[in-house]
């Protein structure tokens, strides 16, 4: 091998350097996911919990005042935990899609002085190298993560919250529970949606370097796991 044929290689320790930061980036990657998972299970545990003790409050009162004075301490407490839960779920998703785009990045440096290998690793244009890592796009991705099933939840606890109230106000009148019930949950899924697709944006347009380099980003930006 040649002296300027040599100079067109990667030095070794570059080599060392790269395969490392994939293998970490990887972990970090697992370890995002796992915390959403985690997260959400607990979440969804704490609803579960709330409201069998909801229904066995109901049948021991009859639907009686101790029934909405519980209701009405209960759910809103449920909310509040399903806020503070997709705001930390929407976080790891943030965080996760930042470390599939530096994956992205790496596996074009393999790609551009390892070309030889494009068949065995999976070679694809830049735009579509998040989508192969598990990270699509699409109209109603903002539904299928992590924070958008959270999101469903808690808006579906605060509506709940809004409609026992309306019933107590109204003296039980069943079309204003539904009313107030039904306004505060879209109105709250409107919100918390609107909140993951700027997140999704900017985590979409934020650089990879110093330098302002962004790096490959899906035509959809709502595309993480979270």
């Amino acid at each position: 091998m040649s002296t300027g044929e040599a100079d067109t290689y990667p030095r070794p320790p570059a080599v060392t350097f790269v395969t490392t930061e994939h293998f970490v980036l990887e972990g970090a990657r697992s370890a995002t996911i796992a915390e959403s998972t985690g997260r959400a299970s607990m979440f969804l545990a704490a609803v579960s919990g709330g409201l069998v003790a909801l229904g066995l409050v109901a049948t021991a009162s009859r639907v009686g005042t101790a029934f909405y004075a519980f209701g009405l301490v209960l759910l809103p407490t449920l909310a509040f935990v399903g806020l503070v839960t997709f705001e930390r779920v929407l976080q790891s998703g943030v965080e996760d899609f930042g470390y599939a785009r530096r994956i992205a990045l790496l596996r074009g440096y393999y790609f551009d002085n390892a070309p030889e290998l494009a068949p065995y690793l999976l070679s694809v244009p830049v735009s579509d190298r998040l989508r192969v890592q598990g990270l699509p796009g699409g109209r109603w991705q903002d539904f299928r993560t992590v924070a958008g099933m959270v999101a469903v939840i808690t808006a579906v606890l605060a509506g709940s919250t809004a409609a026992l109230a309306a019933i107590q106000i109204s003296d039980h009148s069943l079309a204003a529970a539904l009313i107030a019930g039904a306004v505060v949950a879209l109105a709250a899924l409107a919100v918390l949606m609107r909140l993951q697709r700027a997140a999704w944006e900017r985590a979409a347009t934020d650089p990879l370097s110093a330098d302002g380099e962004q790096g490959p980003s899906p035509a959809d930006p709502v595309a993480g796991s979270g």
